[in-house]
């Protein structure tokens, strides 16, 4: 004789208790601090895992970088390259404050200097320089026009070639790579300013 199974009765559904208005925000302040939490955990990763943020004071670097920028630096792990914007913490003259300029050479390579044509010339190669403010003209400090970089050591300029004192002062010279702080990988603000820092020409 078969047993027939008995059919299950259909439980009526339960109604969902509503929320009380404490317990919503309750919920509420939970999501927001657990936003909160993964977005120190971000902070400190990128910190800690990229760099640091800096300022840039004055103009040298314009109309690629403007006064008062800040700046999200990549320090571990970085090595300088021809083209990078760094910053650099190596003092001359009265300024004690980190600067920002641009890595124009590394070491090995030689510059050359033409105020005449206005050009830059890495190895032989002109360089293509976009970025620059304006046509470039002799400074009136004592001036480096020609030289091989050492090894361990970049020849930096600024974008703002006639308003930037750099590595073509004698007082500053080419810079140990043990100097640079890291390079300016990002505008961070004001927002208007936000984005990516291009690097610049190259030869190799």
């Amino acid at each position: 004789m078969e047993l027939i199974p008995l059919a299950k009765k259909d439980t009526p559904q339960q109604p969902e208790e509503e929320l009380s208005s404490g317990d919503s925000l309750k919920l509420d302040l939970y999501f927001w601090l657990q936003a909160l939490v993964m977005a120190l955990v971000a902070l400190i990763l990128v910190f800690t895992l990229v760099g640091r943020i800096i300022g840039v004071d004055g103009n040298s670097m314009y109309p690629t970088l403007h006064h008062k920028d800040m700046l999200l630096l990549q320090s571990i792990g970085y090595e300088p390259r021809q083209g990078d914007v760094v910053v650099l913490t190596k003092a001359f003259d009265t300024v004690t404050d980190p600067i920002v300029k641009r890595v124009i050479a590394v070491g090995g390579q030689t510059v050359e200097i033409d105020y005449g044509a206005g050009t830059v010339a890495v190895d032989g190669e002109v360089l293509d320089e976009p970025y620059i403010n304006e046509a470039m003209i002799e400074p009136y400090y004592e001036n480096l026009t020609s030289l091989t970089v050492p090894e361990g050591s970049i020849f930096v300029m600024g974008d703002n070639r006639n308003h930037s004192s750099d590595s073509r002062y004698v007082a500053l010279g080419v810079v140990d790579e043990r100097y640079v702080l890291g390079r300016a990988l990002l505008i961070l603000l004001p927002f208007g300013h936000f984005g990516p820092i291009p690097a610049g020409a190259q030869t190799v």
